[in-house]
């Protein structure tokens, strides 16, 4: 009865609350949650825009972070509308916006991201973590607010004044000027506009922080004599600008005329005329300005003090001048700071290429990147690239990676494989950086075995890089998204700059990689040589043609093309170039060690090699055979090819043009997926065979990936994302007819999408190579890999390779 009477009262309570109160108004603020009551949320971290930052969670009256420990997206999305977002567009890990202070509140924090609380999300409980700060979680979320949304328990933390983007703005010289800007005074974009930075207190180590945010490895020392010799003159020039010229030349008192009839003009009336030239200098009138900035304080920042390994200058010690500051940089100057590019970019600036000293060679690359400077880490050891994993990988370790490869500082560290997996050896674990090395296999870093790391794990970087302003000379029109049209480029010289087309002949899938790694739009998900679907509006004119591109280019300036004189086989702007972007690609891999273990010779007889015949499967001394009498010697194999990018790999026609062949029961997807070649050591071509796609589908796939594609009954055909398609060495035309060929030493070389007919972030890794000696009888192949696994020296070797004098390979 105890508790029935105590609802009881209860309800009459809340009835004669309402009676007396009478009805509650409306309120348009949303309703409060009751399982965040008591907690408050706020961003905080450097540098970070309004919308991201670490997230923090006060409790019981203190702050704390979450732990990254299997944090995911879903969690983001929770947090986010906590905070009065609604919605994640990310999340980072390791402390990417400095480490926290105080509690972790939560670890191992899982949200379906359906929740109304993070109280409702499962965790380890709340202040229970075995995570250190150096882990703490944080997240992006899209610009936009909840309606009606009241923050008053969100707090912004850090009120203050950040940097949030620093440039170089030359201070000599005028018009168009090469870019990258190499030198200049250093700018840094405040709320409320760019300001200049004092140069009181300045130091090599504030340059190398400065140099590596805009894209650059290092720096130099400016030649401070020369700046400070232009203020004084600036200042010498403006102070006569503001006096009146002397006596006027004809109220001299005459002197005797000289051979051209005028007297000689004085000393004093020289100077002033003569700095009336002055002024017009450009490097003066550069400075001019700069003075009269000045003097109208625009000084933010002094007092930086950096120790050279921050990747972002809000990272370092400094201070802001205040709205009530008068004497701002007294007796200083604003800084200067002279970059030095890589040879990468040193053309593009007009920069003379210095002769540097011989280098080793490279020991670091990034793969799998859809735009320049970034991607999956690989490192060279003992003459084979293998991965990094991402156990203790921070900003510290990929801004090493990034300067070694003659970027700036990393923008970002990148866990969990987010730039596709690799294949093979993992070299590295826990590498643990402080910045200042010069590269990574300086960084102490722990050895690791197979069990250790997962390549699920493995570890990319993103890059600054320098702004060269390609972007502003290509741009797409006609179609439905900013990431298809006809492309269109910029010509001409100052002044007389305009938009024309480029001819379609031979475009193809690398050109179209090359525009859409200029537009900063990723990949090429299709090269298209016809446009006439998409509206060219006012621009008709082609200005480009014969565009030749192996696939690393920067831009299409780059590229090889007819330059000046136009040529097209067929005019027209709808015969134009025209490409489809795409922020995610496949990347197709072929197990080498599956070829090495299961290649053998079988004598198959004519009579059941017609559907072969049939399909261009055999040699084409085939055709003159004795059918159905005779065999042919064919070196079989199995093919298992795996998709380690971040886009399904399909086939480029669509089903309702796929071809059906009767002999085999099935349907060609792709004219040609796979060459398969035997080459002598010099590269002569001695058997080739090919083999059609007919059916490209998920065989197996890792274990948290479910399969996608499959043949029968007319299915859609392609190859997920961590699956793999297996050839087995006992179907048609999984062979090289190798009847014709002598005994020998030979190479063995299969190349996954030849024609490069469907668009991958990494072509170079589509070839392996085997060595193999052929007896007569028997063959043997043996060191098989994929044609970027080895160093150099160690394709050297393999090119060079004498041959095997017995069967004993070791």
């Amino acid at each position: 009865m105890g508790p029935v009477s105590v609802w009881q009262w209860s309800l009459w309570g809340l009835l004669l609350c309402s009676l007396c109160l009478g009805s509650p108004t409306p309120s348009t603020a949303p309703e409060k949650r009751a399982g965040s009551q008591g907690l408050r949320f706020r961003l905080a971290g450097f540098p970070r825009k309004p919308f991201e930052g670490r997230v923090e969670i006060q409790r019981a009256g203190e702050w704390g972070t979450i732990c990254d420990d299997d944090f995911t997206l879903q969690a983001a999305h929770v947090l986010c509308r906590e905070l009065g977002f609604t919605e994640a567009t990310g999340w980072t890990h390791s402390a990417k916006y400095g480490p926290g202070t105080g509690r972790i509140w939560l670890d191992n924090l899982s949200c379906s991201g359906t929740e109304r609380s993070v109280t409702e999300c499962a965790s380890r409980g709340w202040g229970n973590s075995d995570c250190t700060h150096d882990e703490d979680a944080g997240v992006i979320c899209k610009d936009e607010r909840l309606p009606g949304f009241s923050d008053s328990n969100v707090i912004e933390v850090e009120h203050q004044l950040q940097v949030e983007e620093v440039r170089l703005r030359p201070a000599v010289g005028r018009g168009r000027r090469p870019l990258p800007v190499t030198e200049g005074l250093v700018e840094v974009r405040l709320p409320d506009g760019w300001s200049q930075v004092c140069d009181k207190g300045w130091s090599a180590h504030n340059s190398h922080v400065i140099c590596g945010m805009l894209g650059f490895p290092s720096e130099k020392r400016v030649n401070v004599a020369f700046y400070r010799k232009l203020r004084k003159r600036a200042a010498k020039a403006s102070a006569r600008r503001s006096k009146p010229l002397g006596r006027p030349v004809t109220k001299l008192k005459a002197k005797p005329k000289t051979r051209m009839g005028r007297g000689p003009i004085k000393r004093k009336d020289f100077e002033r005329i003569l700095s009336l030239f002055e002024l017009q200098s450009p490097l003066i009138l550069s400075f001019q300005r700069l003075l009269a900035q000045r003097q109208q304080h625009s000084f933010g920042l002094h007092g930086v003090a950096c120790v050279g390994t921050e990747a972002h200058l809000s990272l370092c010690s400094l201070e802001f001048y205040r709205a009530n500051d008068t004497a701002r940089c007294p007796g200083g100057a604003p800084a200067v700071v002279s970059c030095v590019p890589s040879p990468l970019y040193a053309a593009s600036s007009g920069q003379k290429k210095q002769q540097s000293k011989p280098q080793g060679e490279v020991r670091v690359r990034l793969k799998g990147g859809a735009h320049p400077g970034e991607g999956r880490v690989e490192v060279l050891k003992a003459g084979t690239w293998g991965t990094v994993c991402d156990r203790k990988w921070d900003v510290q370790a990929a801004s090493v990676v990034c300067r070694e490869l003659g970027f700036g500082s990393a923008r970002e560290a990148l866990s969990g494989a987010r730039m596709g997996q690799g294949m093979g050896a993992i070299h590295l674990s826990e590498v643990r950086c402080s910045g200042q090395e010069l590269s990574l296999w300086k960084c102490p870093h722990k050895n690791i075995t197979a069990e250790d790391c997962s390549h699920s794990q493995d570890a990319g970087v993103r890059c600054n890089l320098p702004y060269t302003g390609v972007e502003t000379k290509i741009r797409l029109s006609g179609g439905c998204s900013r990431h298809e049209g006809r492309v269109e480029v910029q010509i001409g010289g100052p002044g007389s700059f305009h938009w024309g087309l480029i001819c379609g002949d031979d475009w193809g899938t690398l050109e179209a990689m090359v525009a859409c790694r200029q537009l900063g739009l990723g990949y090429a998900n299709h090269g298209l040589q016809e446009t006439w679907y998409w509206d060219s509006g006012n621009v008709t004119e082609v200005v480009m043609s014969g565009v030749r591109c192996t696939g690393t280019e920067l831009s299409l300036d780059q590229c090889a093309h007819h330059g000046t004189h136009v040529t097209c086989r067929r005019t027209g702007s709808r015969f134009t170039a025209g490409v489809i972007c795409s922020e995610t690609a496949s990347d197709l891999l072929l197990h080498s060690a599956l070829v090495q273990e299961t290649a053998y010779i079988e004598d198959r007889p004519l009579h059941m090699l017609y559907c072969a015949a049939e399909e261009n499967c055999l040699a084409s001394s085939a055709r003159s055979a004795n059918w159905p009498y005779g065999h042919r010697r064919l070196l079989r194999f199995s093919s298992q090819i795996h998709n380690l990018g971040r886009a399904d790999f399909r086939p480029k026609a669509g089903r309702h043009s796929w071809v059906w062949h009767e002999c085999h029961g099935h349907y060609h997807s792709m004219d040609i997926f796979t060459h398969y070649d035997i080459l002598t050591p010099n590269g002569t071509k001695v058997a080739e065979g090919h083999k059609a796609s007919f059916c490209l589908e998920d065989t197996e796939c890792q274990e948290d990936v479910s399969k996608r594609y499959e043949c029968a009954n007319f299915g859609e055909q392609g190859i997920t994302v961590g699956c793999w398609d297996l050839y087995r060495h006992d179907i048609d035309c999984q062979w090289i007819d190798i009847t014709d060929v002598k005994p020998g030493n030979y190479i063995l070389q299969v190349v996954i999408n030849p024609n490069f007919e469907v668009a991958e972030s990494d072509f170079t890794n589509n070839a392996m190579k085997c060595n193999c000696k052929y007896d007569g009888h028997r063959i043997w192949v043996h060191n098989c890999h994929i044609g970027d696994a080895f160093s150099e020296e160690a394709n050297r070797r393999f090119e060079r390779y004498p041959g095997q004098t017995s069967n004993q390979i070791i």
